[in-house]
């Protein structure tokens, strides 16, 4: 069997060769003529499958090692015997733990405290959720809206757009590109959702870069509607805006999913759908290609500190994100005749991150109430 992968799949050609002959290709450039002899092909988002790629292929399995499937023509898949999977909620941690970063970092900046701040999340599925639950670890106020989610679930709890807007400090979108009633997401943070946002809102997507009118955003910003942006995805992407970049507070290149594990647990999914499929045994040791974490325990003294201070100190040691920010505005400025490319080459060559889970905390007088925040975040307090 020849299965044909994405280079930045990870680990996909160590992963993929203990079920068949691999052969790993960058992402843009896989070309159907690298299937007329393939039974198999896993990519990331950067691939699209079309017709034109597959057509008269002898293709039978398709697996992309990302949550979201808008680069996928999954109707004709369907219509043609191809079967196809994703990963979702593969990096539905990292998302949440880039967020809290963000917010973390934006406090600081700006003086102000994440307790007892009124955070909107719009979109509350594998991401979402998570999000939720550490903004209510942060001691945050959380105003949850997910149509379908509400209407198929008895939690009285989600509440209509325009309430959560109008009562929001911080609005965070983790909603999915869709385009077709009765919930469509393109586009939805338009003109008229920046006119009922609560003034001086924080504004943040961290989810798909069409779901938002950015020159609407813009305009809010300049308003004052907005008062902070942190943008993580783009529209057109690769080929972002220079002008939105110029004015988020925190802009990275699309990578809030990137943590090793985020990245890595979309190619295991991959792995084990292939292997049922073709029904081939499963034989890669997922454990022994596991690095070890870059910060695998930090000790602090936290006596005279208050809890948010603390937790962007022991989050910055592990995931800076102002260094993602500093990446993107760099080829911004190097990039201007090929922003696509210097985007392409962030997202491909981007550190190992590593989730909190892998760090165990020491903290000598800690409250009870800050050693709580830090097993909710996921860290491990010994």
């Amino acid at each position: 069997m020849k299965i044909v992968c994405a280079e930045t799949v990870l680990l996909g050609g160590e992963a993929l060769s203990h079920a068949g002959e691999t052969v790993v290709l960058p992402d843009r450039e896989i070309a159907r003529d690298d299937l007329l002899d393939a039974d198999a092909l896993v990519v990331r988002s950067k691939t699209r499958i079309t017709p034109a790629l597959l057509e008269g292929t002898p293709v039978k399995f398709v697996g992309t090692a990302t949550a979201g499937t808008d680069h996928i023509d999954a109707d004709w898949l369907g219509k043609n015997g191809i079967y196809w999977c994703a990963s979702p909620g593969c990096n539905a941690n990292s998302v949440s733990e880039y967020l809290v970063a963000g917010l973390l970092t934006l406090g600081h900046r700006h003086g102000f405290d994440l307790e007892n701040k009124t955070i909107g999340v719009i979109g509350c599925g594998n991401v979402g959720s998570r999000v939720v639950k550490k903004c209510h670890a942060l001691g945050m106020n959380v105003l949850r809206n997910d149509p379908p989610l509400a209407a198929v679930s008895p939690d009285p709890d989600f509440l209509p757009l325009e309430r959560v807007l109008e009562q929001a400090d911080i609005i965070t979108l983790h909603v999915p590109l869709v385009q077709h009633k009765p919930w469509p997401t393109e586009r939805m943070a338009n003109w008229t959702f920046f006119e009922q946002l609560k003034p001086g809102a924080v504004f943040i997507n961290a989810a798909r870069g069409s779901v938002c009118d950015y020159d609407a955003l813009l305009d809010a910003k300049s308003g004052g509607a907005v008062s902070r942006t942190i943008i993580d995805v783009w529209s057109p992407e690769p080929a972002f805006r220079t002008d939105l970049v110029k004015t988020a507070d925190l802009a990275s290149p699309h990578i809030a999913g990137h943590s090793y594990e985020g990245k890595l647990n979309g190619t295991v999914a991959c792995y084990n759908e292939l292997c049922n499929f073709f029904e081939i045994p499963k034989t890669w040791d997922i454990a022994a290609s596991l690095p070890t974490p870059d910060v695998p325990e930090i000790e602090m003294d936290c006596t005279g500190r208050n809890d948010e201070e603390i937790l962007r100190d022991i989050i910055r040691r592990i995931y800076n994100i102002e260094e993602d920010d500093r990446m993107i505005r760099d080829t911004a400025v190097r990039c201007e005749v090929d922003r696509a490319r210097g985007f392409d080459q962030l997202r491909k060559n981007y550190r190992t991150r590593r989730e909190f889970h892998n760090t165990t905390l020491k903290l000598r007088q800690a409250s009870p109430g800050l050693i709580q925040k830090c097993k909710a975040l996921g860290f491990v307090v010994a």
